[in-house]
């Protein structure tokens, strides 16, 4: 046989490359992205699970293997998010570095960001959990303030105000597009510290 139509057969000859199979944690993980996107884009009512399947790349029956409905998969996609959230900035004290940490996670997750402090509030069915999340936040500021200022009522109120202002601020930042990455968590800081000096005693 020439060696020219032996070259030319030889495509028709080799078996097609292997569709690898993901594994049932990166297939979950691609849903919960995908979702995530859906869910930030339409809001939880508007998004199907059909939108999320094809978004996602498969079928709705795959979808099904690994959540039970779209209220299990909405929660999939809000404790995804709490908890890149929460590995970002963390769960205990809060540092100088926690604002830059929480910039740092909404530029890195704006959907999940969004999802979190903006649409799920607004959700019957998950307004309860985002009250929750939000009190959480409080206390940890409760306890930080604590020893800067020294008036309990002042404290409860700053406490109140500090995660609010720092969330608001942060999704003002995503809603410009981000400008000045590196001056962001610093013009949110001296906001915060702003707040903290109204609350502590009055000189003179």
């Amino acid at each position: 046989m020439p060696a020219s139509s032996q070259t030319a057969k030889e495509p028709a000859l080799q078996a097609a490359a292997p569709v690898r199979r993901l594994r049932r944690a990166e297939r979950r993980e691609q849903i919960l992205a995908a979702a995530t996107r859906a869910f930030a884009r339409a809001g939880f009512a508007a998004t199907s699970l059909d939108d999320i399947a094809a978004a996602a790349g498969i079928s709705r029956a795959i979808l099904y293997r690994h959540f039970d409905s779209k209220t299990d998969l909405y929660r999939g996609v809000l404790d995804r998010a709490g908890a890149r959230l929460a590995s970002a900035v963390g769960t205990g004290d809060f540092t100088a570095t926690s604002v830059d940490a929480l910039v740092g996670a909404a530029a890195g997750d704006p959907d999940g960001f969004r999802l979190l402090f903006r649409h799920a509030a607004r959700e019957p069915e998950f307004r309860d959990e985002m009250d929750r999340f939000h009190k959480a936040m409080v206390t940890i500021a409760r306890r930080e303030l604590a020893a800067m200022i020294p008036d309990s009522s002042w404290a409860a109120w700053a406490a109140r105000l500090v995660p609010t202002v720092a969330v608001e601020a942060v999704m003002a930042w995503l809603d410009a597009d981000q400008p000045d990455r590196e001056q962001a968590a610093q013009r949110i800081g001296e906001a915060l510290d702003g707040i903290i000096h109204a609350a502590q005693p009055l000189t003179g």
